[in-house]
């Protein structure tokens, strides 16, 4: 891992409205980073003036490399405000678009990776090998790549102030199976795993926003590139056990592109494995939802740490019940 970029030239803000969104970048275009001064950098940027209508700024990098040099996929880094921290949690966050489309700094990832900045967090979006899944070297390649975003923000720990055992990933549509795939597979022996990988992959908690959980069900098909006997490695609700992070389920009744029935497998898997999750049904919010989905609010049920939990809001509204579980899980 260390022979990942330590310098890069910062690109332009793109893809989302950042105007909306309030993301400013942190570097001008083409300008040299080192991943060490990232920091310093960050408080320059905040320091300067700034719009003071909500929502608050949040300064990004863009097109960070991650890897390697014949690699055209990159990642975006949000850093938050505040003093200098050396055990700040971070967020690894994965597009969706079906896995053929999408990118990093679309509107709902950069939605999210701002929200999550604003809290305090250190974020990466991230992007990951696109294609359909008749195309050659897609699987298990593009859940390689999104491990390498972990693996990028462990590796850099210490230039960016995080604490590497802090780490959560999470992702919406397609990139809430690759965040599920993450967190919950084997880092070193699961699809898209490194035997030979010297810095981990795992992380401490997973978010699955509406996310596809079984290939074989609903029409979608199979794995592609995969045995029929190795199909049950790429099934997130076939990789749950007791010792795995606790996870974020999220999902709309309104949902007409992966239907919800698959976050309601994926909520009973865990709960057969007697593992920590959290799952937040939320009425009348259709599919592609940021932290702001339009509902008529929300109902969660799960278990943390053995324990049966139950609440509901007659706001649909996801900001503090996300907050609240990356907090338990990851601090703050």
């Amino acid at each position: 891992m260390r022979s990942l970029l330590l310098l890069f030239a910062a690109a332009a803000v793109s893809a989302a409205d950042t105007a909306q969104l309030h993301i400013f970048a942190m570097a001008k275009p083409g300008e040299s980073v080192e991943v060490a001064k990232i920091p310093a950098l960050a408080a320059a940027a905040y320091g300067r003036p700034h719009m003071t209508m909500p929502p608050t700024p949040v300064f990004r990098l863009s097109d960070i490399p991650f890897l390697g040099a014949d690699r055209k996929e990159k990642l975006d880094l949000y850093f938050p405000n505040g003093p200098k921290r050396l055990d700040r949690p971070a967020v690894v966050f994965i597009h969706g678009g079906g896995f053929t489309g999408g990118d990093k700094a679309e509107y709902r990832s950069a939605s999210v990776s701002a929200d999550l900045c604003r809290a305090g967090y250190v974020v990466v979006s991230c992007n990951y090998v696109l294609g359909p899944k008749s195309k050659e070297g897609v699987w298990p390649q593009n859940i390689a790549d999104c491990r390498n975003a972990v693996r990028w923000v462990r590796a850099h720990a210490k230039e960016l102030g995080v604490n590497p055992d802090k780490i959560a990933v999470a992702g919406g549509s397609a990139g809430g199976y690759l965040a599920l795939m993450v967190g919950l597979s084997d880092d070193k022996t699961g699809p898209g795993g490194d035997p030979a990988a010297k810095v981990s992959a795992k992380v401490s908690a997973v978010i699955d926003m509406y996310g596809v959980v079984n290939f074989s069900k609903h029409g979608k098909g199979i794995v592609p590139g995969a045995a029929l006997a190795d199909q049950g490695a790429y099934l997130p609700e076939s990789q749950c056990d007791a010792l795995d992070p606790a996870v974020l389920i999220l999902h709309g009744t309104a949902d007409t592109t992966v239907d919800i029935t698959q976050s309601d497998d994926m909520a009973k898997a865990l709960r057969s494995a007697k593992a920590s999750y959290e799952y937040i049904v939320v009425d009348g919010a259709p599919h592609t939802f940021d932290l702001h989905p339009k509902g008529k609010g929300w109902k969660r049920t799960g278990i943390i740490a053995g324990a049966e939990v139950s609440s509901s809001s007659d706001k649909a509204d996801l900001t503090e019940a996300t907050l609240d579980f990356l907090a338990r899980t990851i601090g703050k």
